[in-house]
């Protein structure tokens, strides 16, 4: 039994940043799961215990727990809802993390699901058809985050292609734009609230993949943050030492990856047009590595 909790920690601390959300969804997901079920046993109401991590439509209950805002992007109590966010985001986050970095990754994450929670609560307090709903529906999931992420890498790549089984090869933004449509005509569903996060979600995807064309990145200011509050215990340490590293910005980041996709992209088409032995050295050994990633 101790074996398997240390190699989940170093899997955990080995992996990157798209394998740490997967396992602290998971993680957050039998925790609760665990808690319910003893609470159950006792024949104890476990509703309570959720209302202080799901997000409320209730402006007045966001004020007492602000914390939800973010709490409720990591959230799930039921199994295949959770299978399914964590299958797109290992997917599509895979994808991301070809043309962005981790930090992009996870400051997209966070801010979309913000702008889910944002566009939910909205849309619960000003539509007169979720008046009666406005005081007592809850949201929970990372579904606004994942589609934050599936809808940005979908708008920069239109063009990237995935296969889909019984279907073939489509284009990224295809299934996306599928995704908005199936969303746009679920919002008077019984999981309104969730189909609206999506929107929030995807919408601020959009608009991060947007922006990023013209050389600003949306996630800037949540990541200076996220790295406040880490620094935050680091701080309280007094460093031995003073090392000065230095960072690649987002912007070089991009462009190095991008470079690096148009060459691969090239090298393929040379390899597919005149056959492995038109390659040269230099090329066989860029598409040797790109293999091992």
């Amino acid at each position: 039994m101790d074996d398997i909790f240390i190699r989940i920690r170093r899997l955990f601390s080995r992996g990157n940043l798209l394998t740490k959300f997967i396992f602290i969804n998971a993680g957050v997901f039998i925790m609760i799961r665990l808690v319910m079920v003893f609470l159950t046993l006792f024949e104890v109401n476990s509703a309570p215990l959720l209302e202080y991590v799901q997000l409320s439509s209730s402006p007045a209950m966001l004020l007492y727990r602000p914390w939800t805002v973010i709490t409720y992007m990591f959230l799930h109590v039921d199994l295949l809802h959770i299978l399914f966010n964590m299958l797109w985001l290992y997917w599509f986050g895979g994808i991301f993390l070809l043309y962005f970095s981790e930090r992009q990754l996870g400051g997209l994450y966070v801010t979309g699901g913000i702008a889910g929670a944002v566009l939910f609560v909205l849309a619960y307090n000003l539509f007169p058809y979720f008046r009666n709903l406005a005081g007592h529906s809850m949201l929970m999931g990372a579904s606004a985050s994942v589609m934050a992420i599936v809808f940005a890498v979908s708008f920069y790549r239109k063009n990237y292609e995935i296969r889909l089984l019984l279907v073939g090869r489509v284009k990224l933004i295809y299934l996306a734009l599928f995704t908005l449509l199936v969303d746009l005509l679920s919002i008077t569903s019984s999981n309104a609230g969730g189909h609206i996060a999506h929107l929030g979600g995807a919408a601020f995807g959009i608009l991060f993949a947007g922006q990023l064309t013209h050389g600003k990145d949306l996630t800037v200011f949540i990541n200076r943050w996220i790295d406040r509050l880490v620094n935050l215990k680091k701080r309280r340490r007094r460093p031995h030492m003073k090392v000065t590293y230095k960072r690649e910005s987002d912007m070089d980041y991009n462009t190095r990856k991008r470079n690096e996709m148009d060459t691969l992209d090239a090298i393929l088409e040379k390899l597919k047009r005149s056959g492995y032995g038109s390659l040269s050295a230099d090329e066989k050994k860029r598409l040797f590595d790109a293999s091992r990633q």
